[in-house]
């Protein structure tokens, strides 16, 4: 889906038919059950909503195409990351509350980011050119947060005296998600405002194409990536469903359902990240990885906190031992990989095999 040529029908279709489906479906009270018209109406749902977010990426990239770079992949990021915030409160606030789903979901995304997508990036991008370059100074202001951050909010509740067990005191808590909603913020500012060239390949490119899109087209590409976005929030509702059921079906802990919430939500982000590997922009694919682990937590935490505190619900957030000893293997590993500013296959590939643990480990714990 290039922003060059005219907009394919896909960008439009897709959205329009999520609209649709799930106007029927709460019509009709469709639902998912373990029967023929249950697995057809999965199907259909998946179908639709992987190809409305595909849409949305299509739209996400023409904007950022316009306005530029790092703003094109910050858009992308923060609007995956009210997907999230949506799902994740719907969710874990529902009939059946799940007061670990955060914290499975914050993690899964972590993993499945800093070690799973960096690691294929990487990988492909080394198999296609050797080596690729990275900016030093942005990734390592991206990991300096993001260490604090996963530190504050997945393991220190563990370590806490006020209260019993992973999670904070409602004090605590807010002290926590201010400090969180600080520290992105000024890292925000950072990154499109005082050091700007900290995070793209060649300042002189960020210009390049503004010329390309009308504002036709980027009126018409806003529009719809609101479209889309709005879809998938609504749709993701009905596939937690599927979910849930899915989970009980094959005896899966309820990590699993955390991880596929995470696979959905970053698959945007992730189909861009992937995109730039192979045009050996690994700048551009660090960006997306990173700026939405940093979403992730930035956000989603103080968001679920203050729905939490508002409706007097727990919020679990202390991760087991053995995911904070994953955690923590994933800072050191992030650290050498872009200490040097240039990556190969092997860095990629020793990504990979942490996350390939970490999906082990959800079902063997």
């Amino acid at each position: 889906m290039s922003a060059h040529g005219p907009m394919p029908k896909s960008s439009w279709i897709f959205p329009a038919l999520a609209v649709a489906l799930f106007a029927v479906a709460t019509a009709l009270g469709l639902a998912f059950t373990p029967s023929a018209g249950g697995l057809v109406f999965a199907a259909v749902l998946l179908a639709v909503l992987f190809g409305t977010v595909f849409a949305a990426v299509h739209h996400a990239e023409v904007i950022a195409e316009r306005i530029g770079e790092p703003y094109g992949t910050l858009l992308l990021t923060l609007a995956v990351t009210i997907i999230e915030v949506a799902l994740i409160a719907t969710i874990m606030l529902g009939d059946k509350p799940v007061p670990t789903l955060a914290r499975d979901t914050v993690f899964a995304v972590v993993m499945i980011v800093c070690n799973g997508l960096v690691g294929v990036c990487i990988f492909i991008g080394g198999l296609r050119y050797r080596e690729q370059d990275v900016q030093v100074a942005g990734a390592s202001l991206y990991l300096s947060v993001l260490f604090v951050l996963a530190t504050m909010t997945l393991i220190m509740p563990n370590f806490t005296v006020t209260t019993l067990g992973p999670v904070y005191s409602p004090t605590q808590l807010g002290f926590v998600s201010v400090v969180t909603l600080l520290l992105y913020g000024v890292f925000l500012y950072t990154q499109t405002i005082l050091h700007r060239d900290y995070f793209v390949r060649d300042v002189g490119d960020s210009t390049q194409g503004t010329a390309l899109v009308s504002n036709r087209t980027l009126a018409l590409s806003l529009g719809l990536l609101l479209v889309s976005l709005l879809s998938v929030v609504l749709l993701a509702k009905k596939f937690s469903l599927v979910v849930d059921a899915v989970t009980v079906m094959i005896g899966a802990p309820p990590a699993f359902a955390g991880v596929l919430v995470a696979l959905l939500i970053l698959l945007p982000e992730s189909v861009a990240a992937l995109s730039a590997a192979r045009k050996n922009d690994l700048q551009k694919s660090i960006n997306l990885a990173l700026g939405s682990s940093l979403a992730t937590i930035g956000l989603t935490i103080p968001a679920v906190a203050i729905a939490t505190y508002a409706l007097d619900k727990q919020l679990v957030l202390g991760l087991r031992e053995e995911e904070m000893v994953l955690l923590i293997l994933t800072f050191m590993l992030s650290m050498l990989t872009f200490g040097t500013g240039r990556t190969n296959i092997m860095f990629g590939l020793i990504h990979m095999v942490v996350f390939a643990i970490f999906v082990f480990m959800v079902f063997v714990p």
